[in-house]
C-alpha cells in the first residue's frame, strides 16, 4: 500500500556511508528528509546530492536532517561520493543509505515486492520509481511526498519552503496559501476564535465567508 500524509513513516535499519542507523531513532525528536535515487554515478542524481550538500546548513537551521538513499551497496556510495564532489563543489556531509537488496525501496513502496531482492544487473531505468522525496515529522509522521521523474531535477529550494510550511502551521492554527513563502500572509483556520484572530493576529481580512487572512505569525 502506498504512504499516504499522516501514516508513520516505516521504521528499519540500514547500513550507510555514515554507519548503521536505526531510522526512527537516527530522526530524533526533529524533521528528516529521505529523498531516494535509483542508481549511482547517474546524470541528475549527481547534481541533486551535490546540491543538497551545499544547502545542508539550511536543512540544519530547520532541525531536518538529510538522508540519501540509492539502491547500490555503500562501497558504490563511497565511490560515487568524490565524482559528486567534482560535478558540484560540495561534499556529501550526510549519510547514504545502501540499499542492494531492494528492502527500503520496497518499504517505502518505490518499488513493487516483483523488483525482486538485488540491485545486481538492475539499470538506471528498472529503478526510475525511485525517484521519491519524503518529509517525516518528530512523530515519525509522513508530512510530505514529491516522486519526480528521472529526467528532472529536483528542486530542493522547495523542500524548504514545504518544511517551513509544515513547521508553521504544526504550530499555529493556519495553512500557507499557493505559492506562500515565509513571512508572507496566511490563512487562518476555522477553529481560530474572533477573539484569537484579533489578539494572536491583530485581526484579518476576509476574502470569502470560508478564506480569511492575517499576517504570519512571528514565532
Amino acid at each position: 500500500m502506498s504512504l499516504r500524509i499522516n501514516d508513520t513513516a516505516p521504521d528499519f535499519t540500514a547500513d550507510t556511508t555514515d554507519g548503521e542507523i536505526h531510522f526512527h531513532d537516527w530522526i530524533g525528536d526533529g524533521y528528516a528528509v529521505l529523498f531516494s535515487h535509483p542508481k549511482d554515478f547517474t546524470p541528475i542524481c549527481t547534481t541533486e546530492l551535490g546540491t543538497m550538500a551545499g544547502m545542508k546548513a539550511q536543512f540544519d537551521k530547520r532541525h531536518a536532517k538529510i538522508l540519501g538513499i540509492s539502491v547500490d551497496p555503500v562501497e558504490s556510495h563511497n565511490k560515487w561520493k568524490g565524482d559528486i564532489e567534482i560535478a558540484t563543489g560540495h561534499k556529501v556531509n550526510y549519510p547514504m543509505i545502501g540499499d542492494p537488496e531492494l528492502k527500503v525501496a520496497k518499504l517505502y513502496d518505490m518499488l513493487p515486492a516483483s523488483a525482486g531482492n538485488s540491485s545486481e544487473g538492475r539499470t538506471p531505468a528498472d529503478n526510475q520509481t525511485v525517484r521519491s522525496v519524503f518529509v517525516i515529522g518528530p512523530d515519525k509522521k509522513v508530512k510530505l511526498v514529491l516522486t519526480y521523474p528521472m529526467s528532472t531535477g529536483r528542486n530542493f529550494d522547495e523542500i524548504l519552503r514545504a518544511i517551513d510550511s509544515i513547521q508553521l502551521t504544526a504550530k499555529h492554527k493556519v495553512s500557507t496559501p499557493a505559492n506562500w513563502k515565509p513571512g508572507e500572509d496566511v490563512a487562518l483556520g476555522a477553529a481560530i476564535s474572533e477573539e484569537e484572530a484579533q489578539t494572536k493576529f491583530g485581526g484579518y481580512k476576509q476574502i470569502l465567508p470560508y478564506l480569511k487572512m492575517a499576517k504570519a505569525p512571528k514565532d
